[in-house]
């Protein structure tokens, strides 16, 4: 039996110890948390969610990670299964208990016969036997020096935040009220704050005015921002109004309190564990400091009591130039024993993450056993992904990319004329029949 290591515990080291135990191998999966914490995380369970409890939009006829969802789930991925066993009700997107999905995850790999969990750093990268390199976004500087000595790159990073998490009995409801942006699933998912244009500009003003906590290591310069994960201060200095079109829009949505009103701007709330104590503030990734950060959230109406149980930070992310160094089945080029998965690679998000470290384990499994598996087909949404991230993005302006339809293909010739407006449910049924194929292949 060929011994196997994986590195990193999050949602794709995981995954891909769970894919491959369950195919027979022997699997040694080091996690560093529990002998060394990272900037971010709270516990040291195995797929701990620290930014966003949810997956995404959950209508695969309207959004592209939900055919990501259904993909996964057809090839039994561990984590979708924790994610629709610990579901919370958010609308039209598929959101978690964060607590209950970790522990859930934990249990599943911590129990399995074939896999050995051992709290370790790792700073080398083994040359001897079948390696996937699965530490996220938050490499420890060791071991990302080994990285960078391996492909010949000058930097693996960039900035990313995480979103505050309050009480929702400290949430005035006489001023907020429940309702989900058009009414999505119950309608009733989401916590809104709502804001006249007086409030939000004030609101704007003290975002711009608060002491906020920005690295000013040397190593830190010209490290940027992923721009689907930015902090509410770089969206607004890109302009007053970049906040209303984004995550304070106000489409969809009415106050009950005041229904004649149509609020300026809207703050909303998730809910971020199954009892339905603690919401998350959505798109509110902020890197003011934690004084500051109270001073201003309090601002919003309904949150003046607010108690911030997990307040924003930002943190540095790590991610390769896989066009450059992965071949088409994950390995570097450089050590082929090594095989690189999750955001690492230069995924953003949970589910595509949890995407590369399923198919990292499906090519690896094929190899230990001399056969050979094609590649996901580029009209499904694994297929577009591990087409982006191995070759079909251009290695010289390369970063981090979410799934979406805009990787796929245009429709096909023999299809007929597609238009624009049933285009997204196009690309959803004709990346079902694609999967299909080749699943059954």
């Amino acid at each position: 039996m060929t011994h196997i290591t994986i590195i990193g515990g999050g949602l794709a080291g995981s995954e891909a110890a769970f894919q491959l135990a369950e195919r027979g191998h022997s699997v040694k999966l080091y996690e560093m948390r529990g002998v060394k914490g990272t900037a971010v995380h709270k516990t040291d369970k195995l797929a701990e969610l620290v930014c966003s409890n949810s997956f995404r939009g959950s209508d695969p006829t309207k959004n592209a990670v939900a055919v990501l969802h259904s993909e996964l789930r057809g090839l039994g991925s561990v984590i979708l299964e924790a994610a629709d066993a610990t579901r919370l009700p958010a609308g039209g997107a598929l959101a978690m208990d964060r607590e209950l999905f970790s522990d859930y995850v934990t249990d599943k790999i911590m129990n399995h016969p074939g896999i050995e969990v051992i709290r370790e750093e790792v700073t080398e990268i083994p040359t001897d036997h079948p390696v996937i390199i699965a530490t996220g976004p938050l490499t420890s500087e060791g071991l990302a020096q080994s990285i960078l000595a391996k492909t010949g790159e000058s930097r693996l990073s960039f900035f990313d935040a995480v979103a505050p998490i309050l009480t929702k009995e400290s949430v005035n409801m006489d001023i907020c009220w429940m309702q989900s942006r058009y009414d999505k699933g119950d309608g009733k998912d989401y916590i809104n704050c709502p804001m006249t244009k007086e409030q939000y500009y004030k609101f704007i003003e003290d975002i711009q005015n608060a002491e906020q906590a920005v690295g000013h290591n040397p190593e830190d310069e010209g490290v940027g921002y992923f721009d689907g994960c930015l902090p509410i201060e770089v969206m607004a200095e890109r302009g007053p109004e970049t906040l209303r079109f984004g995550p304070m829009k106000p489409k969809g949505l009415t106050n009950p309190h005041n229904p004649t009103e149509k609020p300026y701007a809207i703050v909303q709330l998730r809910q971020d564990n199954k009892l339905g104590t603690l919401y998350n503030m959505v798109g509110f990734q902020t890197r003011m400091k934690w004084g500051a950060q109270k001073e201003v959230l309090k601002t919003i109406p309904g949150l003046e009591n607010a108690d911030i149980v997990r307040f924003g930070v930002i943190h540095k992310n790590t991610f390769i130039n896989s066009p450059a160094v992965l071949d088409s089945e994950m390995r570097l080029k450089a050590q082929p024993n090594v095989r690189f998965a999750g955001q690492v690679t230069g995924v953003e998000g949970y589910v595509e993450s949890t995407a590369m470290g399923l198919l990292a384990a499906i090519f690896l499994d094929a190899e230990l056993k001399g056969e050979s598996i094609p590649t996901p087909p580029d009209r499904t949404m694994l297929g577009a992904l591990i087409s982006h991230i191995t070759g079909g993005a251009d290695a010289k302006t390369f970063q981090p990319m979410n799934v979406n339809y805009g990787l796929l293909p245009m429709p096909d010739e023999a299809d007929g004329k597609v238009f624009k407006k049933g285009r997204k449910e196009y690309y959803g049924v004709r990346a079902d029949k694609y999967f299909k194929e080749w699943h059954n292949s």
